[in-house]
């Protein structure tokens, strides 16, 4: 049976498509997931096809890796311009929308979760045999650079707790402030550990081919990159909205949800060093 909308039109008892959205879905329905899942899934199996490159073709590897990356990176895109933009960039969303975005952070905070603790037990698994050791290209693991870099991530929950606290205070100076170092650490992350990279492999020709520890050691501290970066992201759009006076204190939803995705990132990056630099360094 068909029903007639307020301005007159018969949607036939169906939702309006979501025209807000590409690809197009109905009523709540989204493809971003699904793109973002896609683009995941394609990594994965380019690194098999690089793995066995030989046998099919050496550029088949590196070009389905590359592929897969940009559209991943692509689907990230839509679903956060999605969530974080077209709906709540000039307005915050209705008390079950605060529930809904909190909620989903936390669902997707726990996929996160779940990825790299399945990337960890590969890691603890094959650290715990017998034929563990380390490349003889292993640089010195505890460097001041990574010392310097872990304090950097740790100091840039901090500036945005700060700046939490100072929105809700309606200290609309400070919360600007504490933004835009947050995002200043994390580019200054990023910097330090592009050069790590640079270091280990140019210097010392330390890569992810030379066994276990190398390919867990590129593959989690990459990962937990690309984890910075798009937190960078999401921080640099609350930060813009920031400047256009888009929140208040009775008016920060997505603030906090950022926030929730940032203290997770840096958690993590503790427990990495915790397990790749120092506790490897123990071998």
């Amino acid at each position: 049976m068909s029903t007639e909308t307020e301005d007159g039109h018969d949607d036939h008892g169906h939702h309006l498509p979501a025209v807000e959205d590409w690809p197009q879905g109905f009523g709540e329905a989204s493809w971003w997931p699904f793109v973002t899942a896609l683009g995941a899934a394609g990594i994965y199996a380019g690194v098999a096809l690089w793995i066995i490159g030989d046998a099919i073709s050496p550029l088949a590897g590196p070009a389905a890796v590359a592929g897969s990356v940009g559209l991943f990176l692509v689907g990230i895109y839509g679903w956060l311009y999605h969530a974080f933009i077209t709906k709540f960039w000039s307005r915050e969303t209705s008390e079950h929308g605060h529930a809904s975005l909190r909620w989903g952070m936390i669902a997707f905070l726990g996929s996160e979760l779940a990825t790299f603790g399945a990337l960890f037990s590969y890691y603890f698994y094959f650290r715990a045999g017998s034929a563990w050791t380390l490349p003889e290209t292993t640089p010195d693991l505890i460097s001041s650079l990574i010392l310097a870099n872990t304090a950097i991530l740790i100091a840039s929950s901090f500036t945005l707790h700060w700046a939490h606290v100072a929105l809700r205070n309606d200290d609309r100076t400070n919360f600007l402030r504490g933004m835009g170092l947050t995002i200043l650490f994390a580019v200054v992350f990023l910097g330090g550990q592009a050069f790590e990279y640079f270091e280990f492999i140019g210097e010392y020709g330390f890569t992810w081919t030379q066994g276990v520890y190398s390919s867990a050691f590129f593959g989690l501290t990459g990962l937990h990159g690309l984890h910075v970066g798009l937190g960078a992201a999401i921080l640099g759009i609350v930060f813009v909205r920031a400047l256009y006076g888009q929140y208040s204190a009775d008016r920060h939803l997505s603030v906090s949800t950022a926030s929730m995705y940032w203290h997770f990132v840096d958690a993590v990056w503790i427990f990495l060093v915790v397990v790749l630099y120092v506790g490897a360094g123990q071998a």
